[in-house]
């Protein structure tokens, strides 16, 4: 068909904003990257934008091998992958013995979930409960809290609730019990809404800087996300090396001498992002299928 000239400049000027949103997205990480490739002494005069001036790895040196950044590193690593796998498999129970029309009490326990969602006890309350529950100051503060969340519940609750009914009765009459039919029937068709879901509640886990700074005292036990926060309100790059920098580090002294605090922030804020970054394009075919899915049987 062809196109009108009214058309043509109508696609024209949405491609051009489409195209300013795009960059307006794209150049703070590139501004970013650009600061941390950059030797900071050089950075620090102004004039670096998009690629680094004077090229280094200097800055991505100190903050990987400093021990605290790696032990904090490997905190978040383990919070989000233990984080994901607890709040998966809990939001997919629930949801499954939820989805039983004739499960007892079920309109009760909807409705007790559904209040979660609209009211809150606060951050006093809730600190309380933590403390009740000793997880103040452990690992698992950042595991079980979070392990149940409403919305995504009702959003697995209707993604199962449209499943063909005859599969499961089906799958009843030849006597499969209700764990069976869950491993068998309903896991393998939910993988796109898991794999949604999962996404989400990683980037969740993996982004949060609110648990290990307010419920957790303890610095071994600090994820990458929280040192990052106490790291752009740091003051002096002392506050960044410590006692802790690695030895190659300090023996360069030349190097060090070019390194500054935004430059290692920069490094930091990089190393923080670009793993989960890495890890999206995998899951963006079951992230897209996943999402209309729920948005249609919503």
């Amino acid at each position: 068909m062809k196109r009108s000239a009214s058309d043509k400049a109508g696609q024209l000027v949405i491609a051009v904003l489409l195209s300013l949103l795009c960059f307006s997205v794209i150049y703070p990480f590139l501004y970013m990257l650009a600061i941390s490739l950059n030797v900071g002494s050089d950075a620090a005069k102004g004039g670096v934008y998009l690629w680094p001036r004077q090229f280094t790895l200097d800055n991505f040196r100190i903050v990987l091998g400093n021990q605290i950044i790696r032990h904090a590193y490997w905190i978040t690593i383990a919070r989000t992958i233990a984080g994901t796998v607890v709040g998966l498999l809990v939001t997919l129970l629930a949801a499954f013995g939820l989805s039983y029309r004739s499960l007892p009490l079920r309109g009760t326990l909807l409705g007790y979930v559904l209040v979660t969602m609209l009211f809150s006890g606060g951050l006093i309350p809730f600190y309380i409960q933590l403390h009740d529950l000793s997880l103040l100051n452990s690992f698992w503060v950042y595991i079980v809290p979070s392990a149940f969340s409403a919305w995504n519940m009702f959003v697995m609750l209707k993604f199962i609730q449209g499943i063909p009914e005859a599969l499961i009765e089906s799958a009843e009459m030849d006597g499969a019990h209700p764990f069976r039919v869950l491993w068998s029937i309903v896991l393998p068709l939910s993988k796109p809404m898991l794999a949604a879901l999962g996404l989400f509640t990683g980037v969740m886990h993996w982004n949060d800087w609110f648990a290990g700074a307010f419920f957790v005292s303890n610095q071994s036990l600090i994820p990458v996300q929280t040192f990052l926060q106490q790291l752009l309100s740091a003051q002096d790059i002392s506050a960044v090396l410590g006692s802790n920098n690695n030895v190659e580090a300090i023996a360069r002294g030349s190097s060090l001498a070019n390194v500054t605090l935004m430059s290692v922030k920069m490094a930091t804020v990089m190393v923080s992002a670009i793993p989960i970054l890495c890890v999206y394009p995998f899951l963006q075919r079951y992230f897209v299928k996943g999402v209309l899915i729920g948005s249609v049987k919503g």
